[in-house]
C-alpha cells in the first residue's frame, strides 16, 4: 500500500475528529482552516448546514491590523475577531474543530484568542 501524503493524513484526522464533533444551535462548531500563509475560522451549525460567523487573516477589517505580525498573533487576532462576531449574533459557547491539525502553534493561537474574546469551549 502506498504512503498517503500530508494532505490525505489531514483529512483522515480530519474525519475522525468530526465523528466526534458536531455543532447545534447551542453550541456550533468552530472550524479551522490553515493553509501555508492563511488561518480562516468559521462557526458552524451543522443542523442546518449554515455559517453562522467567520474571519480569516483576509478580512479587509483586519488586512491592515494583521500587516506588521507574526503568523501566531495573525492567528490570535482573528480568533479575538471572530469571537467579537459571535457574541454580537449570541453565540458564547461552541465546539472546537482543529480540522486535522495539530492543536499546537496557529490553530491553538487562535484558540486561545477565541478564548480572550469570550467564547466558551
Amino acid at each position: 500500500m502506498a504512503k498517503e501524503n500530508r494532505a490525505q493524513a489531514r483529512k483522515r484526522r480530519h474525519r475522525r475528529v468530526r465523528r466526534k464533533v458536531f455543532g447545534t444551535p447551542e453550541r456550533p462548531r468552530l472550524n479551522v482552516y490553515r493553509s501555508l500563509y492563511q488561518i480562516y475560522a468559521q462557526i458552524i451549525d451543522d443542523t442546518t448546514g449554515t455559517t453562522l460567523v467567520s474571519a480569516s487573516t483576509l478580512d479587509r477589517a483586519l488586512r491592515s491590523e494583521l500587516a506588521s505580525l507574526d503568523p501566531q498573533s495573525r492567528a490570535r487576532a482573528v480568533g479575538r475577531a471572530l469571537a467579537e462576531r459571535a457574541r454580537a449574533k449570541g453565540i458564547e459557547k461552541v465546539v472546537f474543530d482543529r480540522g486535522g491539525y495539530p492543536y499546537h502553534g496557529r490553530v491553538k493561537a487562535l484558540a486561545e484568542g477565541s478564548r480572550e474574546g469570550g467564547l466558551v469551549f
